[in-house]
């Protein structure tokens, strides 16, 4: 396994990498507020894309086929349950009517904390598996029975009023009734108030925790090295900003999309509870997934929802 004190070069490589990568999106990309178009969102999804492409290169030239393959199947399922984070998060933009201008920086500021969550989260999850071992059948039961849970969810509507943290966070912070710009923060009559938009961020960062708590055990599934499982998560959430512009329009028509999601978490789940007596070869998981995916949306297409009459 690879691991930390061995190829610290490695992290801190990487490291290095995600702040110049956060700093070119907030300086060059997005230097000023401004609604992104469907044209904007497709090239930085792209760009996103083909730099996780080019990193899966290094790790096949550095560390083998094995990883190689491991983290694009991990990326793969990060990046396909990642979608449905999308979902969620043009519900909570609604519900606080945050301008189009002003989402990419709350998606921004969302993702650092998401990054060092699911840092933690990885950690504790890949050290419980090395010491407990039969953890790993409560992980994929876990994940079974999400899957299941999906397939036949309904969806639910968004009440964040009804949420402990913000009802806590809005008793703790004096919020203010309008927004001020893209500010998450302003101080008036010597008084330090949070805006909305701060209520918004909050919001996002405990949707993020929830899906964590299905996309990690799901990943793990696929890899036990903390590099590959962590690597592929930040480059899943990276693209995940661009990603939300570019499909926020359109998502709603890959109906079956939900379907395959839940295909999936039910395939890794099902991964981990029999990998004490069959391991399934990598690269007949990732063909999996990506068939499973592919599948969902061809079959959206080529069915679409009818229209009420």
């Amino acid at each position: 396994m690879v691991s930390i004190p061995e190829n610290g070069w490695l992290w801190a490589g990487f490291v290095i990498f995600v702040i110049c990568m956060l700093l070119l999106d907030l300086v060059v990309f997005n230097k000023k507020a401004h609604e992104i178009k469907m044209k904007e969102a497709l090239l930085l999804s792209l760009f996103w894309i083909l730099l996780a492409v080019a990193f899966n290169i290094g790790v096949w030239k550095f560390l083998g086929t094995q990883k190689a393959l491991e983290f694009l199947t991990a990326y793969l399922i990060e990046e396909s349950l990642s979608i449905d984070n999308l979902f969620v998060f043009i519900m909570i933009f609604t519900y606080f009517q945050v301008k189009p201008a002003y989402q990419h920086k709350i998606l921004f500021w969302g993702i650092i904390g998401a990054m060092v969550m699911r840092a933690v989260f990885i950690v504790t999850g890949v050290a419980l598996i090395h010491r407990f071992e039969w953890i790993i059948y409560i992980f994929g039961g876990f994940l079974v029975i999400t899957g299941i849970r999906m397939m036949f969810d309904k969806g639910k509507q968004i009440e964040p009023e009804k949420n402990p943290v913000i009802r806590l966070a809005r008793k703790m912070i004096p919020v203010t009734p309008d927004t001020h710009g893209s500010r998450l923060f302003v101080r008036i009559n010597h008084k330090t108030l949070a805006t909305p938009l701060f209520i918004t961020l909050i919001m996002i960062e405990i949707t993020d925790l929830i899906f964590a708590v299905d996309s990690i055990p799901a990943v793990l599934a696929i890899s036990s090295d903390p590099f590959i499982v962590y690597t592929s998560n930040v480059f899943a959430i990276l693209g995940l900003r661009s990603l939300y512009f570019a499909l926020a329009s359109i998502i709603k028509y890959f109906r079956f999309l939900k379907y395959g999601l839940a295909a999936i978490l039910f395939f890794v789940g099902s991964k981990m509870i029999i990998s004490s007596f069959y391991k399934i070869p990598i690269a007949v998981a990732l063909s999996t997934v990506f068939g499973i995916l592919l599948f969902s949306v061809v079959l959206s297409v080529i069915i679409p929802e009818k229209r009420k009459t």
